[in-house]
């Protein structure tokens, strides 16, 4: 049964049929579907818009429904989307009071409800899966705190770090990202529920009530704005999109690392593939992939975006294809989640590797600067003192740590004995115990705030 067949004395054309249905994808959001009707129904009793009996007659149905979908009893097809479909069920089952159920209601806002309610239980999951993340992230720092590791600018070795820093900022990343999809939360929790069509209802509705039932914070201002708002998709794929970025960023340099020219990580087997050709092959096909996916994800934000760009209020056909890349980035996100806490709990780090080339590439230059700057040296001085030396280095084809004071003195009388301790990478990272800093006790401060901030 159409919801709106009244008015037509012809079927719809097939190919248009198949064109205008939409229940292949918002399938998905049955629950949330079912308990906006719940608590609609809930509250058209309350206030005697229809009797208290054919409100518990309707809302015991729609429970059943519900149960049966969710145990495989129940199919959802032949409907032109999730609403006709559970409406065409109720009245299959108990007859014409079904029909009351739509009383004081539009798709328009009903649609609009559902889609925030998935949203919101969407971002539910993924916050706790992003909080497993970073939880991960600070087990395998707390592990790490004296790893030298290299750090890079412009993909040169630039100074020594430790493997803990490096996992500490993403473990930031990753909680901005949390912050974000909360905030976000936020303001789509506002219910457009009782906004009708486009100008409300005439029907003395309790919008309170029915928020109240759902779980949300209060209900939209404006009942054109209710129905035609999508900005709290755009921004929920805007953090989605951010999140993944994240996760592109670590698992672009997860590629690198694992091969034989870094070699600071080993593939887990579990999150690795082989070659149908190569035998020695051992892939970071997990990680291109998490790399990969985010394209995808930013490219469903793009796609909203474009749809909503040049929409007149209120709601528009246009509008139905809101939900598919909603849809695929929150499927998207929270399987790339999943994948890279558990390749993170496995993988391996070759400390010995990571410590060798921590020293390499005269990282330690910035300790010399420091060094004759801490004597006072004016630092642009001392900066040039030390380019020479570095080109003095790379011509006699030694590293900072294997030149003996007296040619440091050659380029400076300043230098004394200390300055060996000086260029020593471990020396170097522990002295960085600014906040922020590469120093262990500090890297430990900074895990021991981000699991109070996790709760």
């Amino acid at each position: 049964m159409k919801l709106w067949s009244g008015r037509f004395t012809a079927d719809l054309d097939k190919t248009a049929e198949a064109f205008n249905d939409s229940l292949p994808f918002d399938g998905a959001m049955y629950a949330q579907d079912i308990r906006g009707s719940i608590a609609h129904c809930t509250m058209l009793g309350r206030c005697s818009i229809i009797s208290e009996a054919e409100s518990n007659t309707i809302r015991a149905a729609l429970e059943c429904i519900l149960a049966d979908i969710e145990n495989g009893i129940l199919e959802i097809k032949n409907a032109e989307d999730i609403h006709s479909f559970v409406e065409n069920e109720l009245v299959l089952r108990i007859g014409d009071t079904g029909k009351k159920l739509h009383t004081a209601r539009s798709r328009n806002d009903q649609v609009a409800t559902d889609f925030r309610l998935y949203l919101r239980d969407a971002i539910d999951e993924e916050l706790a899966l992003i909080k497993a993340l970073v939880k991960t992230l600070c087990d395998r720092a707390e592990q790490e705190t004296d790893t030298a590791l290299p750090a890079y600018t412009h993909m040169q070795k630039a100074q020594p770090t430790t493997l803990a820093h490096y996992l500490l900022a993403y473990a930031n990343m990753f909680m901005r990202d949390a912050d974000r999809l909360t905030d976000c939360r936020k303001r789509l929790n506002v219910m457009p529920l009782g906004s009708g069509a486009c100008v409300a209802t005439t029907f003395p509705v309790d919008r309170a009530l029915t928020a109240k039932l759902l779980g949300f914070d209060g209900v939209t201002e404006n009942s054109l704005d209710g129905v035609s708002d999508r900005d709290f998709a755009i921004e929920y794929l805007s953090c989605a999109a951010q999140t993944v970025l994240h996760l592109s960023r670590i698992n672009e340099e997860f590629v690198y690392w694992s091969g034989e020219e870094f070699g600071f990580i080993s593939l887990p087997d579990e999150y690795s593939t082989g070659s149908s050709i190569m035998p020695q092959k051992k892939n970071p096909d997990v990680n291109e992939l998490l790399r990969g996916k985010s394209g995808r994800v930013v490219g469903d934000l793009v796609s909203l975006l474009t749809l909503m760009k040049g929409l007149p209020l209120a709601y528009n056909k246009d509008m139905q294809e809101d939900k598919e890349p909603v849809f695929d980035a929150a499927n998207t996100l929270r399987m790339c989640l999943r994948v890279f806490t558990g390749f993170l709990q496995k993988v391996g780090f070759d400390r010995e590797r990571m410590k060798r080339a921590a020293a390499g590439g005269y990282s330690c230059a910035t300790e010399c600067a420091d060094y004759l700057a801490a004597k006072g040296v004016p630092f642009r001085t001392a900066h040039e003192i030390t380019g020479k030396l570095v080109l003095y280095c790379v011509n006699s084809k030694k590293s900072l740590q294997e030149l003996s004071v007296e040619e440091y003195k050659t380029f400076s009388p300043l230098f004394e004995a200390d300055v060996k301790a000086a260029v020593d990478v471990t020396n170097a990272v522990k002295r960085r115990t600014v906040i922020g800093g590469c120093a262990p006790d500090e890297t430990k401060r900074q895990i021991a705030a981000i699991r109070k901030k996790l709760g």
